[in-house]
């Protein structure tokens, strides 16, 4: 089964939710604020796509960090941050059991499913 990992109150996450369900999709939705996230998945996320491409560059806890932490980042520090608050994950991440897609694009998903 397709698992949609993110927050609930997300836009984009609705909008891929929506899209799952409107294409008759059959997904469970993981919300890793109140869910947590385990270390083995994220470091397993980490290898497949990057820590460039799991962290959120946009969003409000990116800017709440301090500069410091921003201007420095790297590999390390941002699993940090992602193992404090994984609400600074990219999301949606879409997992497909054999593979990962991070963000929502209703043209990939249709070329998915």
């Amino acid at each position: 089964m397709v698992t949609i990992y993110g927050i609930k109150n997300c836009d984009t996450m609705k909008k891929a939710m929506r899209w799952l369900e409107e294409h008759g999709v059959d997904y469970r939705f993981h919300d890793y604020r109140k869910q947590g996230l385990d270390e083995d998945r994220l470091l397993a996320w980490e290898k497949e796509l990057g820590w460039e491409t799991l962290l959120n560059r946009r969003g409000m806890l990116w800017r709440k960090l301090p500069a410091a932490t921003r201007d420095n980042i790297g590999r390390e520090s941002a699993l940090a941050c992602m193992r404090e608050n994984p609400g600074i994950i990219k999301r949606p991440l879409l997992d497909l059991g054999h593979r990962r897609i991070v963000g929502f694009k209703a043209e990939e998903y249709a070329g998915l499913f």
